[in-house]
């Protein structure tokens, strides 16, 4: 295995570094495949995955099931073909059949077909009116369960029809509430609850609501998590919480409950210090094996993974309690857990003991990133998604210890590109804290010429420059121009350790600007091609944030770039659709005259703005909304600072209409053109 992982390291790191023709530029991004997480059939036989393909027509946009062999032999052929895409798609057990939820002609919601690979159109197996997502399998096949949401007093489809026919008849058009939240990223939240429902697949009958006598569903503040089947088959095991309405003032914790399939009221089986996010039992029965992350005054902790005794859901046990890093997916198998884990910048996949929490690695180098894991019924042969940072997912199969590529979506257009390779660069702060920073050469790179700096800061701020593909702020793109990208992980980034992210509390800007500052000038002096006279820095929500900070207390940047950053943390608590962790971050609510809100608030520092800003926003972004851009705006102009403001409309906290995407990236490498050619 280990002499596979380093042939597959020096393969990829020989791909980046090959010389070819042109440069990254957004309409060769936007004519890539967005290849889907993978699954693989339980025989090991073939992987099904979706596959986009992208048009600045939307009209002309297509999502599609696609099928390969998992030992290569043939090549992925598709196998839907429709207006609307395909997503939540699972193999039957006897590895013949598909699932799938889609919207398709004549529905009113999305609902759950059934495709034999035999041959024959695809059958639609639902009618909900509100619809299915996150469709579950029993280990027979013979049964599913799913979410739908629905209005909390209504239990039969008939129910929902008619109070949804009464809503429409309302002539006034208001929105009442009595609780927090009442907004979420870019949508008003109403007064619908998920539930989850059961169908026999066998008989054919109809959906029936579980949670039709479940005390839950009464209280303001309920939401439903993740749920999966119990071992028998018998019951669903599910987390939800009854505080949701309380997020203004605290974290809501989730516990564990369980549910007959023959119905019936609710039985907590675990309600204990730790919130849950997940639950599932082990095939056998002996275990159940949750998800979750503690409850406390911190800003961030790590999601875990626990043990309990299934006979008495007690004799809790942490497992992999020395990890110390995110979990992206994990998949039960026998007695293991496999799971992929964020790791200083990449992607890996890990085997976990059930019996004794022990940690082996399985898969993953010192480039790229490895997710969206798929077992076989053989845990030794599965599928997963393979990426870097100059090339987006892709599928791949491991099959004992034997890797290939299957999808292969988009190497013809790779080829022909120049994508430098990033370098990684460590950098010991002044608070002796190792930062670590990507830097990437521009197209046509030159070792004998001086090359602006472009400081790409990224958002969160419980996140990180990892070694994937990005679509809203691609470096090849931003640096095509001729700058030299630097990436860095600052106080508060994933892949780390939880002290690491958990550090950034009661110190939002102050020292994470430092650091970023201190790794720039880090970059400068290792390397001579950087003309360090000549820099300019930017990013989006953390980012923008941060660069909003940097107006605030540098002014040795030539240009600065916020996109859906807050100028005033103030504002920014009241106008949220999450408040809670900012009152945490700054150590109170906004009226409590707290150091952190007193001294690391930019906008109680706009007399130091001078550098020239690019303020953009998406008009629908409801979670960093569009009163901090226009108030940014307004101190610029007050001020006579030279600065533009575009504002999406119909947009969210991400730009993804792709003429919007394009005019986006034009008008930042205008702006830095602008100030640093």
């Amino acid at each position: 295995m280990k002499k596979l992982l380093l042939l597959l390291s020096c393969f990829l790191a020989f791909s980046l570094s090959v010389h070819a023709q042109k440069p990254m530029s957004h309409e060769i991004m936007i004519k890539l495949k967005k290849v889907g997480a993978p699954k693989i059939s339980p025989d090991g036989r073939h992987v099904i995955y979706s596959r986009i393909e992208t048009s600045y027509n939307l009209e002309e946009q297509t999502s599609d099931l696609w099928i390969a062999a998992t030992d290569g032999s043939s090549q992925p052929r598709k196998l839907t073909n429709s207006k609307g895409g395909e997503d939540n798609y699972h193999w039957s057990v006897a590895s013949d059949k598909i699932y799938f939820i889609a919207k398709r002609d004549g529905d009113e919601a999305p609902q759950l077909y059934v495709l034999p690979l035999a041959g024959g159109e695809a059958q639609r197996l639902t009618t909900l009116s509100t619809g299915v997502s996150d469709v579950k399998f029993s280990s027979d096949g013979s049964r599913i369960i799913f979410s739908s949401r629905v209005f909390p007093t209504a239990f039969t489809d008939s129910a929902s029809k008619k109070l949804a026919e009464e809503k429409k008849k309302i002539k006034t058009k208001a929105r009442v509430y009595q609780s927090f939240p009442v907004r979420y990223w870019d949508s008003w939240l109403d007064e619908k609850q998920g539930h989850i429902f059961t169908m026999d697949l066998k008989s054919g009958s109809k959906p029936v609501n579980l949670m039709s006598n479940l005390t839950l569903v009464n209280s303001p503040g309920f939401r439903l998590g993740s749920y999966n089947f119990s071992a028998d088959g018998k019951s669903v095991v599910f987390t939800a919480t009854t505080e949701y309405n309380t997020t203004a003032y605290q974290s809501a914790k989730s516990n564990i409950y369980s549910v007959s399939l023959s119905g019936g009221k609710e039985t907590v089986l675990v309600n204990d210090e730790t919130s849950y996010t997940s639950a599932e039992f082990t095939a056998d029965g002996k275990y159940l094996i949750t998800s979750g992350s503690a409850i406390g005054n911190k800003l961030y902790y790590l999601n875990r993974i626990y043990r309990f005794d299934a006979s008495s859901f007690s004799a809790k046990k942490e497992l992999a309690a020395t990890l110390d890093r995110p979990i992206n997916d994990m998949e039960m198998a026998g007695s293991s857990i496999f799971a992929s884990i964020e790791d200083q910048g990449v992607d890996r996949i890990v085997e976990i003991s059930v019996a004794d929490g022990s940690v082996k690695p399985v898969l993953g180098a010192e480039i790229g990133s490895f997710t969206g894991l798929s077992l076989s019924s053989n845990p030794r042969i599965f599928a997963y998604q393979y990426q870097n940072v100059a090339t987006p997912p892709e599928v791949w199969v491991s099959a004992n210890g034997s890797l290939k590529a299957i999808s292969k979506a988009n190497d013809a257009v790779l080829a022909g590109l120049e994508l430098q390779k990033p370098e990684v660069i460590w950098t010991k702060s002044s608070r002796g804290k190792m930062i670590r920073s990507v830097v990437l050469k521009p197209t046509g790179f030159d070792a004998s010429k001086k090359y602006p700096l472009f400081v790409l800061m990224h958002g969160g701020p419980a996140s990180s420059f990892k070694d994937v593909f990005g679509y809203r702020w691609n470096p090849y793109i931003l640096g095509s121009a001729g700058y030299v990208i630097v990436m860095t992980d600052y106080t508060g980034s994933v892949g780390y350790g939880e002290k690491f992210a958990q550090d950034i509390q009661f110190d939002p800007f102050k020292g994470p600007g430092q650091e970023i500052q201190e790794a720039a000038a880090d970059a400068i002096k290792r390397f001579s091609f950087i003309d360090g006279t000549k820099q300019a820095a930017g990013g989006a929500s953390y980012g923008g944030h941060l660069a909003n900070w940097m107006q605030a207390t540098t002014s040795h940047y030539k240009c600065l770039i916020s996109h859906a950053g807050l100028v005033n943390s103030e504002a920014q608590w009241g106008t949220s659709d999450v408040i809670w962790g900012r009152e945490l971050m700054n150590g109170g609510a906004p009226w409590v005259p707290t150091k952190t809100w007193k001294e690391q608030n930019p906008m109680r520092f706009a007399a130091n703005f001078k550098t020239p800003m690019l303020l953009t926003v998406g008009e629908n972004d409801f979670r960093v909304p569009i009163n901090n851009t226009l108030e940014n705006w307004s101190i610029h102009q007050r001020l006579q600072i030279p600065s533009k403001l575009i504002v999406f409309p119909g947009e969210n906290h991400w730009i993804l209409n792709p003429d919007n995407s394009k005019f986006h990236y034009s008008e930042i490498q205008g702006w830095l053109a602008m100030y640093l050619k």
